[in-house]
Parts: C-alpha cells; sequence; structure tokens
C-alpha cells in the first residue's frame, strides 16, 4: 500500500468558510467557528484521512487588509501557510463573487504562486443560481491559472467528498506525518482556550470585538481522571473588564459553563474550568501573548 501525506493551506477572506471545511473534511470540530470574522488566529491544524492519504489541513486566518500588530501578524501567518503548503486551496464565497478582498489575494498568489500547486474552490453554492457560478468560475480561472476548481458547500457538505478525494491523490507519497488518532497538532490548551474565546465572541458580538485574548495558564490531571483547566481571559480596559464580567459575575459565569461543556464532549471526561477576567492594556503589544496563539511577534511590524 502506498501511503500519502501533506499539508494542505485553506486561504480566503474571513468568513469565506475555511473553519467550516476544516471541520467538515477532518469530521470533527477542530476550527473554532463563529460569525464573527478574524475568528481563526493559530494556524490551527486538522488532520483528515482519505484512504491511504493522510491531509494536514493548515487553517490559515482569514487575508485582510492588516491595520494593527495583530493583524499583520495573522496576514503573516496566512501567507506563510499558503507559502509552505504541498497544495493550497483558495476558498470563494459564491454569492459575494470577486471582492476587492479576492482581488488582493489572487496578486498574492501571483506573487508566491511560481510552481505552487493551487486550486480553487467556491463554497457556499446552494446560495446562488448556476449560471452566475459558471460565470464566477469563469472569471476566477482567467485571473489565475487555476489547477482544478471545487463547486462546494462547506456547511451542507455538497462536493466536499470529491475535492478531499482529489487532495488525497494528489499528495506526495511518504509516510504519515501524524499518528491516526491525532485529529489536530495544536496544543490541547490552545484549543481549550480558543473554545472559551469563541464563546466570549458570541455571547459579547458588538461590544467587545477584538479587544481580548484567553490563555490557559494551567492544566492539571486530576486523579479521578478529570481536569483542572484555570484560564485568564485578557482584555484593555477596566470597562472592557466589566463587560465579560457582568452583572454579579452572570456573563463569565455562563461563557465558563458553555466552554466547560463543550470541552467535557471535546475531551470525553469530566472538566473543571476556572476563568479569570485580567486587565492589560497593552497585550497586543506583548510578544509572550503572540507565541500563546501560535502567530510570530515579529510579522507584525511594519
Amino acid at each position: 500500500m502506498t501511503t500519502r501525506a501533506g499539508f494542505v493551506a485553506l486561504i480566503g477572506e474571513p468568513n469565506a468558510g475555511k473553519s467550516t471545511l476544516t471541520n467538515r473534511l477532518v469530521g470533527a470540530k477542530v476550527s473554532i467557528v463563529t460569525h464573527k470574522v478574524q475568528t481563526t488566529r493559530a494556524r490551527i491544524r486538522g488532520v483528515a484521512l482519505e484512504g491511504e492519504a493522510q491531509i494536514v489541513l493548515v487553517d490559515t486566518p482569514g487575508l485582510f487588509k492588516p491595520r494593527r500588530r495583530l493583524d499583520r501578524a495573522m496576514v503573516a501567518a496566512a501567507w506563510g501557510g499558503a507559502a509552505d503548503a504541498d497544495i493550497t486551496v483558495l476558498l470563494v464565497e459564491a454569492h459575494r463573487g470577486v471582492t476587492e478582498g479576492v482581488e488582493r489575494i489572487l496578486e498574492g498568489l501571483a506573487e508566491i504562486g511560481e510552481g505552487r500547486r493551487v486550486v480553487l474552490a467556491i463554497n457556499k453554492i446552494d446560495r446562488v443560481k448556476s449560471d452566475v457560478l459558471l460565470g464566477l468560475s469563469q472569471k476566477l480561472n482567467e485571473a489565475y491559472p487555476f489547477e482544478e476548481t471545487f463547486m462546494i458547500s462547506a456547511e451542507k457538505g455538497f462536493g466536499v467528498d470529491d475535492l478531499k478525494r482529489w487532495l488525497g491523490a494528489q499528495l506526495p507519497e511518504g509516510p504519515w506525518l501524524y499518528p491516526e488518532d491525532q485529529i489536530a497538532d495544536l496544543p490541547l490548551r490552545m484549543i481549550a482556550a480558543e473554545m472559551t474565546r469563541e464563546k466570549l465572541t458570541l455571547r459579547l458580538h458588538q461590544e467587545l470585538p477584538y479587544q481580548l485574548t484567553v490563555e490557559t495558564e494551567s492544566w492539571e490531571e486530576r486523579k479521578d481522571g478529570s481536569a483542572r483547566i484555570d484560564q485568564v481571559v485578557y482584555v484593555m480596559r477596566d470597562g472592557h473588564k466589566g463587560i465579560v464580567l457582568g452583572n454579579k459575575g452572570e456573563t463569565i459565569k455562563a461563557i465558563s459553563k458553555a466552554s466547560r461543556e463543550e470541552l467535557e464532549e471535546f475531551l470525553g471526561r469530566r472538566v473543571h474550568l476556572f476563568v479569570q477576567v485580567k486587565v492589560r492594556e497593552k497585550w497586543q503589544d506583548e510578544a509572550e501573548r503572540y507565541s500563546e496563539m501560535g502567530l510570530n511577534f515579529r510579522d507584525g511590524n511594519g
């Protein structure tokens, strides 16, 4: 039996469906899916199996126009993911078509694209008519020489198996890169922090978009098989702390409970989760916060 393995980078604008596609390919919730843009901060990797092939998915942060240091580090991570991959999949939303952001990504691909294998996946195809899809496919393929074009709905599952089969067959021959039972190479501490951050994002929406980060400070395995997890939510101002805590601490309690329940389901055992909120005005300028998120602080320069 010939085994194959390699890295596949998913790139696209924020909210194009990269995390949903990762989860659909892997068959488990690995990437954090919310409706807030820029939620995938770290290069979370899911490992998908297709026959004898192991597809390691590099779920890059969405590509957008960077304004702050954190934005710049995220965009650098996204392009870094694409440059390191065996195959890159550009995800474009069918109903949004060729936006200014997609045009910028096409320009970026042209710069790193020499000799690279890039395929196009038009996502959310259930939202538009077939003639619109064909027109969009033609326009994008004229703008860049994609190796293949796939029409998919990551959310509903349409066309995803075709994409997965193709990726599995195209990866280089070689031994698998990860043990079969390991779906994500992201340390569990980071996944736990992302889960809590997802709950904060869903709960607080407009109030605190990107002004917070979550870190798992300690993880203790208990004798009874449960885990005690201590986390800190860093916010930039006292006022933000009040919003996260909520009236009599109700908001953070609800968030902790939702995060704990999801962690228990993910780990398949009991979890004791303790979440504190701390003010750190300059967290976006601290190198340590970036390495916790799997980003390179230096990439934010400029």
